[in-house]
């Protein structure tokens, strides 16, 4: 196995790897990905879910092998089955299909994407216009947006700020999808306020702390990178935006792979340093393997690179809890009761 240490970026390393710290699982993708396994144990296979629960190909392989079906639509759901919302979020009328069809429905959306569908709803009531950061067509973008509708616009980076109009300039505020570029992102808004300098800001960044942090860890080690790859799904918003920070910060090329096999030796050939992270959504033995890819190539060195320490945790949704707690006391009053059988007997 390839040896990890702690150690600072130096350039008088050679064939080195500089291994970026915060990478992988943030906490809104574990929560999402245990209430997929622990629905399984509780409810049995098959349990159904509501598009990818996490932007991961590898995730969503390893939960349909477990018994999870993915669908696209509620539709597809048989009535009165299980359904779980990925972690992307959904609007309202998702709720009330699923409630049409007697569907168990269990939320697994982000707190943090649970936080702007607020906010949205929020500024919604007070009649202002809602200014949406995002990507058009992402599943997050589009479940924020379904929360107001008549009051969400949505402005696809610094290109698209001319095309917005609204009411009254004097209450319109900006919202934006939670895994963009922090960059891009404060770039749109500056655009933005030259033309309505009485934008208002969301109460809290929007952004999560996971994309951030991912984010400027890679920024830290791009420019003493020849290559940077970054381990993560095609439709990783977050994924691809590292891809881009990684040589918007310095680094000659970056790459985007699934797997190590994915990983082509010419990305690597005249290369002394190799920059490594993953997105939000990506277990770490994935980026082990290509620790270990890159290893049998003779980068061997592998400095860890932390820029700062994740502790957030979120708790499971509340009526998987709920259904959790209830068979656990079930279980009790059975033993109980077998016990008390086994004692008179």
């Amino acid at each position: 196995m390839t040896r990890v240490i702690e150690a600072e970026a130096t350039p008088e390393t050679r064939k080195r790897v500089l291994l970026a710290k915060p990478r992988g699982y943030c906490a809104g993708v574990d929560r999402a990905v245990q209430t997929v396994e622990e629905a399984l144990k509780l409810y049995g296979a098959p349990i159904y879910v509501r598009k990818q629960i996490v932007h991961n190909k590898h995730v969503v392989s390893t939960l349909e092998q477990q018994g999870a079906i993915f669908v696209e639509e509620n539709e597809e759901v048989p009535e009165g089955a299980t359904v779980i919302f990925s972690a992307h979020g959904v609007a309202p009328e998702v709720y009330e299909q699923a409630r049409q069809r007697s569907l168990r429905a269990i939320d697994a959306t982000c707190p943090l994407v649970t936080k702007v569908h607020h906010e949205a709803r929020r500024f919604a009531a007070d009649d202002y216009d809602i200014l949406l950061i995002g990507h058009e067509g992402h599943e997050e973008v589009i479940g924020t947006a379904g929360e107001a509708p008549a009051h969400i616009q949505l402005v696809d980076g610094p290109d698209s700020v001319d095309q917005v109009t609204v009411r009254d300039p004097s209450k319109v505020v900006w919202l934006s999808q939670t895994t963009l570029s922090v960059d891009e992102t404060m770039e749109t808004v500056a655009r933005l306020k030259q033309r309505l300098p009485l934008l208002q800001s969301p109460p809290s960044d929007d952004i999560c702390y996971a994309t951030s942090n991912r984010q400027h860890v890679v920024k830290q080690i791009a420019a003493d990178c020849d290559v940077v790859i970054v381990v993560g799904s095609r439709n990783s918003s977050n994924s691809i935006r590292l891809v881009e920070v990684a040589v918007d910060a310095g680094a000659r090329a970056g790459y985007l792979v699934d797997y190590a096999s994915e990983i082509s030796d010419e990305w690597l050939a005249g290369a002394t340093t190799v920059g490594l992270t993953s997105g939000a959504s990506v277990p770490d033995e994935l980026v082990m393997q290509v620790l270990d890819h890159l290893a049998e190539r003779g980068f061997t060195d592998v400095a860890e690179v932390t820029t700062a320490d994740e502790r957030l945790t979120f708790s499971l949704p509340q009526e998987l809890k709920r259904d959790m707690k209830a068979a656990a006391a079930a279980r009790s009053v059975q033993a109980a009761a077998l016990a008390a059988s086994a004692g008179n007997g």
